[in-house]
């Protein structure tokens, strides 16, 4: 008789908080503080202050809902329970269908500053960009026990790493350019904030992991408010260094390069580089072991084809999920490689995508918590600001069409045949 494989309980608190910070701080921190305060100026500084608290909300939200009911589809899993199985499907093919081209944006991120640092070009960054997601694949190969592991070492090596640049950079701060020339302008401090939202997103991919934390309801609330106090201080603290020594009057993007480089004078560069890729290695492997378990658990549902429910007994891994993430990554790289998609259109496509799942998540949190008040005004809040920002995403909505139309077709299509067929017998 066939035995469903269950995936193995491996994942304690220090990896849980590793995988949080990993998840949510990506590219963002190198470059959104240049681009914030390049909006706002000064009172970027507020937009990042509004940010930072509201993502408490949200960050908690997810994490009551993994302690609550751990479960490898995620935040699929949780509106299936809400609002039943079409609504789930579809989150969950949200999910996966932005990681095949959100990770090869972030890899292509990371390696642009380690291949300008090494002075590679355009074609070594694309080379150094395949290896990341090789590398991210390979690891998640292994399980979380092995990719866990790897986490907490990578995450605390960029937490000093941020944390010497921060505080070395406080020498080099200027009192003058803290004081905003005009007036604070809340529509610039709405548009920054609206960019900012993006350094928040990722606190959903962890609940993905949490049917394998070993003990969910004690660690994941913990792991979830240490990782988010441990990234609000970093954003902020790097938002005021760059604002305060004035590094993004020179260029927004390279704001961050410009302090990295105050910090470590000759060796700024190198150092820029490594972190670069090291931020964006953490962010692509930590998204790519939640979205494994994501394909693993709607092929397990028959939402997907049946290779995604392929299974290593070995190392307890859902192999079918890494297929995939593999064939949608080639596909993605491609297109960039061969200049038929550039990458400031890739970065764009996924944002709707991100948003709705949210949305998705945090009603069907509402539904979920009704016995529970402050976790279901916390619900509210984090609906709120996420309905609040996808006016902002534009033409990327097309995206999430694209993929409603495609499970429509293909997934309840097959399940209207089925229910047909199962009644013709």
């Amino acid at each position: 008789m066939y035995t469903q494989p269950t995936l193995r309980k491996t994942i304690l608190l220090p990896q849980a908080i590793a995988l949080y910070i990993g998840s949510v701080m990506g590219s963002g921190i190198l470059l959104l503080p240049g681009l914030a305060a390049e909006i706002a100026g000064p009172s970027s500084l507020l937009a990042w202050g509004v940010m930072i608290m509201l993502s408490f909300p949200l960050a908690l939200v997810m994490g009551w809902l993994a302690a609550l009911h751990p479960n490898s589809g995620g935040v699929a899993h949780y509106v299936t329970k809400a609002f039943g199985e079409k609504l789930g499907t579809l989150t969950g093919w949200f999910f996966l269908m932005s990681v095949i081209i959100g990770a090869p944006v972030t890899a292509l991120t990371g390696a642009g500053y380690l291949s300008s640092a090494l002075g590679l070009g355009g074609k070594g960054q694309i080379e150094i960009a395949i290896v990341m997601i090789i590398l991210a694949l390979v690891v998640n190969y292994f399980g979380m026990s092995v990719s866990g592991q790897i986490q907490v070492i990578i995450t605390g090596g960029i937490i000093l790493i941020l944390g010497f640049t921060i505080f070395s950079s406080f020498v080099h701060i200027e009192p003058t350019n803290l004081a905003p020339a005009v007036p604070i302008s809340l529509w610039d401090v709405g548009k920054s904030a609206a960019l900012i939202f993006w350094c928040f997103t990722g606190w959903e991919a962890v609940t993905n992991l949490s049917e394998e934390f070993v003990d969910p309801k004690r660690d994941t609330l913990k792991a979830v408010t240490i990782a988010a106090i441990i990234i609000g201080v970093l954003y902020f603290l790097t938002a005021f260094s760059t604002v305060g020594t004035g590094s993004y009057l020179n260029g927004a993007q390279d704001a961050l390069v410009t302090v990295i480089k105050q910090s470590f004078g000759n060796y700024g560069s190198a150092i820029t580089g490594g972190l670069g890729f090291f931020i964006c290695m953490a962010s692509i492997t930590a998204y790519f072991g939640s979205s494994i378990r994501s394909a693993y658990a709607l092929a397990r549902d028959e939402k997907a084809p049946s290779f995604m429910k392929s299974f290593s007994t070995r190392y307890c891994t859902p192999v079918g999920g890494i297929y995939f993430l593999a064939g949608g990554c080639a596909i993605t790289m491609a297109l960039y490689a061969t200049g038929l998609i550039p990458l400031s259109t890739l970065i764009q496509l996924p944002n709707a995508t991100y948003i709705l799942t949210y949305i998705l998540g945090c009603g069907a949190a509402i539904r979920i918590f009704r016995d529970y008040k402050t976790a279901r005004l916390f619900s509210w809040i984090s609906l709120l600001l996420s309905l609040a920002i996808l006016p902002f995403v534009g033409w990327s909505l097309f995206y999430p069409v694209t993929i409603t139309l495609f499970v429509s077709i293909f997934i309840w299509k097959k399940d209207l045949f089925s229910k047909g067929l199962a009644h013709s017998n």
